[in-house]
């Protein structure tokens, strides 16, 4: 079980602000199952437009924090960084549930799994929670592709 501070985020991430949804890895056991969180804070770019009277963290973006979570564990089970001749594709969600809202001083904790790993398609379990209650969860599907020339 290995943390990653943010500096080694970047390096297993293309994503960056506003779209680098990970802050810290708490725990990451290669080929079985990773930890993290997203630190929710007022200066979001996204919660200007919603809400205004009452901030809330859209789905779509804790779905994507777990998907970057997912794509954290994926080349850590690999072993690999990500480059710039490939990327790494969201290609599915099932069972999409949201249970509670996530504002402004939250801190996301996210627990993914894998599922199945089958010729480079990943299939993961995941859960993001606030203050020990779930506040999203979804099964995940994911894949890496090389960057066809235009």
């Amino acid at each position: 079980m290995t943390a990653m501070d943010i500096h080694q985020i970047l390096e297993y991430l293309p994503h960056r602000y506003p779209f680098l949804l990970v802050d810290r890895v708490l725990e990451v056991v290669p080929g079985e199952r990773i930890v993290a969180l997203k630190n929710v804070s007022v200066n979001e770019p996204f919660f200007p437009g919603h809400y205004p009277h009452h901030p809330v963290m859209p789905g779509v973006l804790i779905i994507e924090a777990l998907a970057q979570t997912a794509a954290i564990l994926s080349f850590k089970t690999l072993g690999d960084k990500p480059d710039d001749q490939s990327v790494y594709y969201f290609v599915g969600i099932d069972g999409a549930r949201f249970k509670r809202p996530v504002g402004p001083g939250d801190q996301l904790i996210m627990e993914v799994s894998i599922v199945v790993n089958r010729r480079g398609m990943w299939k993961f379990s995941a859960v993001a929670k606030v203050d020990g209650k779930v506040a999203a969860e979804a099964e995940l599907m994911c894949t890496v592709r090389a960057i066809e020339a235009e």
